[in-house]
């Protein structure tokens, strides 16, 4: 981890994302001021789970991943891209963090103060209405997590992992590249053994295509059709 100071040429020093355009000439200073860039190198945790958060993080550049520790076995959450915030929960709820986030690729944060989002929350509806909408994207994510791990069979979740995986927001990132097959089996909650194995069979389906640690999609509506069916 590096502090990025104001002279360094990686600063970035706009608010481009449109969550910012919301907000009033005051409440960007206020965030300009309460904020410190930090890059994280591929492999460095961004959040601890369990850690107290003082800080709400936000992606400027780089991908990251977002997952739950167990004492034997992580699963994984989802994938966080430039323009989303880390650690939302705890406004609203929690003094700690309820997950770990690991950066996949070099990834570069805001640190704003949590007590700078939550004043900004209170004075501006537009803004809160935006965080709110991001948090419920949150919990929609954890309840489909939850209905995969219990209702459908393997083929099923790994199936839905590719789809999310290849979701056209993550195409710029190659996203493929950056996952171990263990990270897949930890998105479908399934052993490294058992992912390799249907990522095989799928392939032999004519489903999809390894180009090493690529996989390229072949027949989308089969794959969906395996996750509805689960």
């Amino acid at each position: 981890m590096k502090t990025i100071q104001e002279n360094d040429t990686d600063f970035i020093c706009d608010i481009n994302a449109p969550c910012f355009h919301m907000l009033s000439e005051p409440e960007l200073s206020l965030i300009k001021k309460s904020n410190t860039q930090v890059s994280f190198r591929k492999g460095e945790n961004l959040t601890k789970q369990g850690t107290y958060a003082s800080y709400i993080l936000f992606i400027l550049k780089g991908v990251a991943k977002q997952h739950l520790e167990e004492k034997d076995k992580n699963y994984n959450l989802k994938l966080l891209i430039e323009g989303d915030f880390i650690g939302l929960s705890t406004v609203f709820e929690k003094e700690t963090y309820s997950y770990s986030t690991i950066a996949l690729t070099d990834t570069q944060v805001m640190l704003i103060e949590k007590e700078t989002i939550e004043n900004i929350i209170r004075n501006n509806g537009s803004f809160a209405f935006n965080i709110i909408h991001r948090h419920c994207a949150q919990s929609e994510i954890l309840y489909g997590a939850i209905r995969n791990l219990m209702y459908k069979q393997m083929n099923g979740r790994m199936a839905d992992t590719l789809i999310y995986l290849s979701k056209e927001e993550f195409v710029p990132y190659d996203i493929f590249t950056h996952l171990t097959r263990k990270d897949l089996a930890d998105f479908a909650g399934i052993s490294t053994e058992s992912a390799v194995k249907i990522i095989k069979s799928f392939e032999r389906d004519g489903i999809l295509q390894l180009k090493d640690k690529r996989i390229v999609i072949k027949k989308k509506d089969q794959l969906k059709d395996i996750a509805e069916k689960g």
